[in-house]
């Protein structure tokens, strides 16, 4: 496929005009950044494993019936994705302390939350991307209340989901980042679930040894950050003809791709 027309580049990903009116090509990176890109690194091969971790997992949600913009994968680093306006929000569900949370409420990283938690941040680099309330949604006018609703309505449901699908290969849910956009229909609007979901936005932790598989492996120089994606991808069936699904499996030793079964057309 050749190249169109850059849209947007963000910290792990880029966007490109898609082949369709309404479709984006998301181009997945290797770049790593933490703390508001104050670190900067690289993860290699991380580009390619998000994009089959996101893949599955947004087309898990949609049997489920959680609306996605995600169309299909097109190879080893991108997808053919719906163009949405992006809702200005982060959203942060947590099931178990860590992070920032532990900070601003002196918790212990680990310490089970009395229940799951949805909090909200605004996102504006330049910011900091603060953590705000709902009546800041409301009175800035950045989602409106059904939106609010359909957006925490699928945030539990999507959690519960990911809960049991990571605790059956022995992964904890920590806490996760979602974001949310608008597809229009003539005057009228709805809310889909957009970018990613992958190691890069999920704390996971090992249920038996509470090793970090995750992106805090980057941000507190703890080493192995290709290893924890790659076993994330791994239990899940991704890598080396584990997977049964189509298209192309990541190969961990060299680091191609081998083709199996038959790729999925694109829908007319």
């Amino acid at each position: 496929m050749s190249r169109r027309r850059q849209i947007y580049e963000g910290k792990a990903k880029i966007l490109y005009e898609g082949p369709e009116p309404g479709t984006l090509i998301q181009y997945f990176k290797d770049d790593a950044t933490a703390f508001n890109a104050e670190k900067k690194g690289t993860i290699n091969g991380k580009g390619v494993i998000n994009n089959r971790i996101s893949e599955y997992v947004f087309t898990r949600l949609s049997h489920i019936g959680i609306p996605t913009h995600f169309i299909r994968r097109l190879n080893m680093r991108e997808q053919l994705v719906r163009q949405v306006e992006i809702v200005p929000i982060e959203v942060v569900v947590r099931n178990i302390a860590a992070g920032s949370i532990c900070k601003r409420l002196g918790l212990e990283e680990g310490e089970p939350l009395p229940h799951t938690l949805i909090e909200y941040y605004y996102k504006d680099d330049a910011l900091g991307d603060p953590l705000i309330a709902e009546e800041h949604i409301a009175a800035f006018n950045w989602a409106g209340p059904e939106e609010m609703q359909d957006i925490a309505a699928m945030a539990i449901r999507i959690n519960d989901f990911m809960s049991g699908m990571f605790s059956a290969i022995d992964i904890r849910l920590v806490d996760f980042k979602l974001e949310f956009g608008r597809i229009f229909d003539g005057d009228y609007s709805r809310i889909i679930l957009a970018d990613e979901i992958s190691p890069d936005g999920c704390r996971l932790w090992d249920m038996k040894t509470g090793e970090k598989l995750d992106k805090d492996r980057f941000r507190r120089d703890l080493g192995g950050e290709e290893e924890a994606y790659q076993e994330v991808a791994r239990r899940l069936g991704l890598l080396d003809g584990e997977n049964s699904g189509p298209g192309e499996v990541f190969d961990l030793n060299s680091h191609r791709t081998k083709l199996r079964g038959t790729p999925v057309k694109p829908k007319k």
